[in-house]
């Protein structure tokens, strides 16, 4: 409504009437990530080369999808107003709290340029990342959906007429033919209450998709080699965060209540939450962070020197790419065990129906040889 309002006013119109709409049926979403990029790698570019940042934004808005051109817009024209860039970031909406964070720590000393830069590589390492998850995701649910479909058409078309077919024959079926051969014939004879079955697990699966995604992240955090994997890109995501931050002048225990907002591992961000208020208490970072034991002890070592050396921000940049490696190392390793699992559960899936029709094949078989 805001920026409708605003849009308006630009215009010399004026709203007169409005209709509130539920927030599912018009989500506000943020910007993706490969805009984000866009974003600050232009105003990298452009304002280390003395560009003000208004005629930035202006050559920024060419540069994003369309979809986001209008917000790019009315930032700059809120910049240009006279609004710090990070409270007009916050009012346009689309960014997350770290980057209008360390927006607003750069805006402070002044090296807006060097911060959009360090989002930039930030948000290239998260679309790696992200796009090693979505590998994950996309290649065990394409097997696993032609395997169903599969196995559907064969209980819903070949099972049936092969059981007729044997019927007619007067061929002793085993009890494990009879079962499949019966489930098939019933699929078929009641298609209709099995597609209202399968519609209503869909809608359901829809409307609860936010308890179902939770569930499967809380597996993954737990199952092995998967685990390794979550850990790994929430650690990446999490020094990607810091270094940003502490490159742009952000006290560490500010960093560290932005940074756990990004964290999606629950026991991480308690352990990381704690570390940050026993640190404003007064505890030595030194020795807090051996308590995080959810990260790696080679990393904890690693922070536990770069704060002795005084240098804890180029080892916030370090292990954000040496993370951003590690999950592509443990995405491999996953993939590896994957590979030969879902060809186990494809041979149980189609395989358990074709050796329901081949049983009766070989009795006859052997019958015929008698």
């Amino acid at each position: 409504m805001p920026a409708l309002a605003q849009s308006l006013r630009t215009e010399n119109q004026l709203l007169v009437k409005s209709w509130r709409v539920p927030g599912w049926a018009a989500p506000e979403r943020n910007f993706s990530l490969k805009d984000q990029g866009a974003l600050n790698d232009q105003l990298a570019q452009l304002l280390s080369r003395g560009v003000p940042l208004v005629e930035a934004l202006d050559v920024v808005s060419q540069t994003v999808r369309p979809t986001a051109k209008p917000r790019m817009i009315r930032l700059r024209d809120l910049v240009q107003s006279g609004s710090s860039f990070a409270d007009a970031c916050k009012k346009v909406g689309g960014f997350d709290t770290v980057t209008i964070a360390v927006y607003r720590a750069a805006e402070r000393t002044g090296d807006l340029a060097g911060a959009a830069k360090e989002l930039s590589i930030t948000m290239r390492r998260r679309m790696t990342v992200a796009g090693k998850a979505a590998t994950l995701m996309i290649y065990p649910a394409i097997v696993l959906s032609i395997s169903l479909i599969v196995a559907l058409l064969m209980m819903l078309i070949v099972v049936p007429m092969m059981g007729e077919g044997l019927a007619k024959s007067d061929i002793p079926l085993p009890a494990f033919s009879k079962i499949v051969i019966g489930a098939g014939t019933w699929m078929r004879d009641n298609i209709m209450y099995l597609a209202s079955a399968l519609g209503a697990l869909l809608v359901l699966a829809v409307v609860g998709r936010a308890v179902i995604f939770a569930a499967f992240q809380s597996m993954m955090r737990k199952l092995p080699f998967m685990r390794d994997v979550v850990i790994a890109q929430e650690s990446a995501r999490f020094f990607s965060v810091m270094g940003a931050m502490t490159r742009s002048g952000v006290p560490i225990a500010d960093a560290l209540g932005v940074a756990n907002q990004a964290l999606g591992h629950p026991v991480m961000r308690r352990q990381l939450e704690r570390l940050r208020n026993r640190l404003i208490e007064g505890g030595l970072l030194r020795a807090l962070i051996d308590e995080v034991v959810t990260l790696p002890l080679a990393t904890r070592r690693l922070l536990i020197a770069a704060e002795r050396s005084g240098d804890l921000e180029n080892a916030f940049q370090t292990l954000a790419g040496d993370m951003s490696d590690e999950v592509e190392r443990t995405s491999a390793r996953l993939l590896a065990v994957l590979e030969p699992g879902l060809i186990i559960l494809m041979f149980f899936m189609i395989g358990s129906v074709l050796l329901a029709l081949m049983l009766p094949m070989l009795t006859l078989s052997s019958k015929i040889q008698l």
